[in-house]
């Protein structure tokens, strides 16, 4: 487990990577341990993810079952996981095969706290839907602002974290974004999940 300091370094050094500053590395930890101890980014990024799966369950689960939602809540912590995670486990092995094999460390440290990040900024789209409806038009326009948003601050990261020019970062931008979803659907309908329609990210 990190402390606070560390963490907070790297969520510092993910926001200047998503606004484009390379120098932004300076505050990664992009050894062994740094890869693996970046993936704490997901604890970092629970409470903001909780709120959006509680609206979500409290829509789609039974409202007089808690059993239901629950298991509902579970269901989807388990697909948002895995599109966060599965998409990686990806790159890990096409990386070599397409020229970023040198910066696979430090997208995955990178691309794991800037996540979290993104996390924190979809939460007011998350409150929001607590109280409100999905088809609410307040609910929509926020979602979809924050989402793109957070694409634009992820195309950013990826660009400096690939280091190699705007076509390959956009390139891998867009491949992992793919990944994501497809990983999204494919889980959503694994495990029997009909989620209304909202901008998000994986």
């Amino acid at each position: 487990m990190l402390s606070a300091d560390e963490t907070y370094a790297s969520l510092a050094g993910a926001w200047r990577l998503m606004l484009g500053k390379a120098d932004g590395f300076r505050l990664l930890d992009l050894s062994a341990d740094g890869f693996w101890n970046s993936f704490f980014a997901i604890v970092v990024a629970a409470p903001a993810l909780i709120v959006g799966w509680v609206g979500i369950a409290n829509e789609i689960g039974d409202p007089n079952a808690f059993v239901g939602r629950f298991s509902m809540l579970i269901r989807l912590a388990t697909v948002d996981i895995g599109a966060w995670v599965l998409p990686l486990i990806g790159l890990a092995l096409v990386a070599p095969r397409v020229g970023v094999g040198g910066r696979f460390v430090h997208y995955v440290v990178a691309s794991n706290w800037a996540s979290a990040i993104i996390a924190w900024i979809m939460l007011p789209s998350a409150l929001i839907r607590l109280f409100l409806t999905s088809a609410n038009e307040v609910s929509g326009l926020v979602s979809l602002l924050l989402f793109a948003l957070s694409m634009v601050l992820t195309w950013r990261m990826t660009n400096v974290a690939i280091g190699r020019g705007a076509a390959a970062g956009s390139a891998v931008f867009a491949g992992m974004f793919v990944a994501s979803l497809i990983v999204l659907f494919g889980l959503q309908a694994l495990l029997g999940i009909s989620v209304p329609d909202q901008p998000g990210v994986g």
